[in-house]
């Protein structure tokens, strides 16, 4: 790596980190694009500079996601009863996600985790919010019922899935929109971890990896991610609560527009330096 790479991965370690604590999200949809381009720009081949991205961001979302949950949890923001369901659930799923996407064509998967996100957005933008009034959804089969789909997805695109977490509780789980938060970095505790895996196993002995490279993990990349993003998850999670949940809500529409149209190419088609 060069010093122009590193002072990228700090830097978006810093921001990311924010992201995490503030939204409830891991930050992979913005550590994976940061990252593709690096590798890429480093010589590596899309295959193999999509999937690393993938599983050296799944690891930065462990600590990321730690630090957050524990000080949304001293808020008494996370309802572990739900985390412990459907991150249990969606650790198996990730694990299988993570398993198929080491399979699948790279090119392929940069344009679909684009659309994913983009999708997300779209529908969180559009959807009506539920009445202050309504009542969260205490069922933990209906938690099972989406936990696997976001496990699933999560893995296949190496993402901690938060930005699939936060849509679900907030609409169809009806989640307070600060609790859904505080809950998915909670969740996203185990998803990561299964899809971390799932990126290692498959990785090992595939030909043509960086140096410290573990799989499809990356492990200079993953500390200078980690190193700065582990304080400002703590700087995250404090603003969150100082907030409104609308204003909250919008700022995590916009992140995921933008990363969702970045992925998929089109400030590129466009010749905007965005």
């Amino acid at each position: 790596m060069t010093i122009a790479h590193i002072i990228i991965l700090l830097a978006t370690g810093t921001g990311v980190g924010f992201a995490s604590g503030l939204l409830g999200l891991g930050g992979a949809f913005i550590m994976t694009p940061v990252q593709y381009l690096i590798f890429t720009n480093m010589g590596l081949p899309t295959d193999i500079a999509i999937k690393l991205a993938f599983g050296t961001s799944l690891l930065v979302v462990l600590p990321l996601a730690a630090s957050g949950a524990w000080r949304h949890s001293k808020k008494g923001a996370v309802w572990w009863r739900a985390a412990f369901v459907m991150g249990g659930c969606g650790l198996v799923f990730a694990f299988g996600g993570a398993t198929l996407s080491t399979h699948l064509p790279g090119t392929a998967l940069k344009i679909a985790f684009g659309a994913v996100i983009l999708a997300s957005a779209i529908r969180m933008l559009t959807a009506r919010t539920s009445r202050t009034e309504a009542e969260p959804r205490d069922n933990p089969w209906l938690w099972v019922a989406w936990a696997i789909p976001i496990g699933f997805i999560s893995g296949v695109f190496g993402i901690g899935g938060g930005i699939l977490i936060i849509p679900v509780t907030v609409l169809a789980l009806r989640f307070k929109m600060h609790n859904a938060v505080a809950t998915s970095l909670a969740i996203m505790l185990f998803i990561s971890a299964g899809g971390v895996i799932g990126y290692l196993i498959n990785g090992l002995g595939v030909p043509g990896l960086p140096d410290f490279s573990i799989g499809y993990v990356n492990l200079e990349s993953w500390a200078l991610l980690a190193v700065t993003g582990v304080g400002t998850a703590q700087l995250g999670a404090i603003t969150s609560h100082k907030l409104p949940a609308k204003q909250l809500r919008y700022i995590f529409i916009a992140v995921m527009l933008y990363m969702g149209l970045k992925m998929l190419g089109v400030f590129d088609w466009l010749g905007w330096p965005l």
